[in-house]
C-alpha cells in the first residue's frame, strides 16, 4: 500500500518529540499526568483518509470482529517535572489501526494506561488476548487505549481508565487493591505507556481463577484467559512487546 505520511508528515514536522525524555524500553517515575482532548480531528487522520479506509478494508477482511470506535490520539507529548503532558484527539480506531501498521511511525502518539496487578504472593497477573482481537494471543496487562467515556473536562482521566478496563476484562476492583504511591512510564517507537502497582490480598492463583470464572459472564469476550508472570523471562509467554520493559523492571526492581 502506497502512503502520503513522507508527505504531509516529513520529519522536519516533528523534530523529535522524545528529545530530553529517558531511554526507550525502560521505567521511569513521573510526577503526574495531564492530556487535554482538543475538538475536532486529529491532522493525522485528515491527511491520511484515504489510506486509513483502504487499511481498515484490509484489517475488517482478515478480523470482521473489529469495531471501529475512539480512542484518544495524541498530536504531541512532553516530559518535564511535572510529569507527562500532551494534547490529543478522539480519533477513530481504524485511523491508529493504519498508523501502527507503519514501519516509521509519524504523525502522531499513543498514549494507554498499565495497572500492573501484583499477587499476596509476588507474581504479576496479566491477561492473554482472545483470537478476535486486535491483539490476538497477546500476554500483557488487563488495559486498553483511552476513550471518549475517559475524558473528564476536557482531560483524560488515567484512574477510571484503569478501574474501567480492570473491571470489563477481568472482574477484578481496583478499589480492593491498595495502590502503588507513584505513576511510572516507559515508551517506545512513539508509544507511551503510564502505569500504577495495584497489590491484591490474593494469591496469583486466586487472582487467575477470579479471573476466569469472569470470563464466563463477560458480556465482551476479548480475553482468552489469565496468566501468572514469575519472572522476567521474555520466552514465558507471548508478550506485548510494551510488557517487555515492565517485567524487566519489576522483577529487577524486587531481586535489588
Amino acid at each position: 500500500m502506497k502512503t502520503n505520511l513522507n508527505m504531509n508528515f516529513a520529519n522536519s514536522d516533528f523534530p523529535d518529540d522524545f528529545a530530553g525524555w529517558p531511554p526507550e524500553a525502560t521505567v521511569f517515575p513521573i510526577a503526574g499526568v495531564d492530556l487535554r482532548v482538543l475538538p475536532g480531528s486529529h491532522p493525522f487522520v485528515l491527511a491520511e483518509q484515504a489510506a486509513i479506509r483502504e487499511n481498515w478494508a484490509k484489517e475488517t477482511a482478515a478480523n470482521p470482529a473489529l469495531f471501529d470506535g475512539r480512542l484518544v490520539f495524541q498530536q504531541r507529548l512532553s516530559f518535564g517535572e511535572d510529569g507527562i503532558s500532551g494534547e490529543g484527539y478522539a480519533t477513530p480506531f481504524s485511523a491508529f489501526m493504519y498508523w501502527r501498521r507503519q514501519p516509521e511511525r509519524q504523525g502522531g502518539i499513543h498514549i494507554f494506561a498499565y495497572p500492573i496487578l501484583e499477587s499476596a504472593d509476588g507474581a504479576l497477573v496479566a491477561i492473554r488476548m482472545g483470537a478476535h482481537t486486535a491483539n490476538p494471543g497477546q500476554v500483557y496487562f488487563a488495559a486498553g487505549s483511552l476513550e471518549p467515556e475517559d475524558i473528564v473536562d476536557g482531560r483524560c482521566d488515567i484512574e477510571a481508565n484503569m478501574r474501567r478496563e480492570v473491571h470489563e476484562e477481568t472482574g477484578l476492583d481496583l478499589s480492593d487493591a491498595v495502590a502503588g504511591q507513584g505513576l511510572y512510564a516507559s515508551h517506545a517507537n512513539r508509544t507511551v505507556t503510564l502505569m500504577r502497582l495495584f497489590r491484591f490480598d490474593m494469591t496469583a492463583v486466586e487472582m487467575v481463577k477470579r479471573i476466569e470464572a469472569h470470563m464466563l459472564v463477560a458480556e465482551d469476550k476479548e480475553i482468552a484467559g489469565a496468566v501468572a508472570i514469575r519472572s522476567a523471562d521474555h520466552a514465558a509467554y507471548p508478550y506485548n512487546v510494551a510488557m517487555l520493559p515492565v517485567i524487566d523492571w519489576y522483577f529487577g526492581k524486587a531481586g535489588a
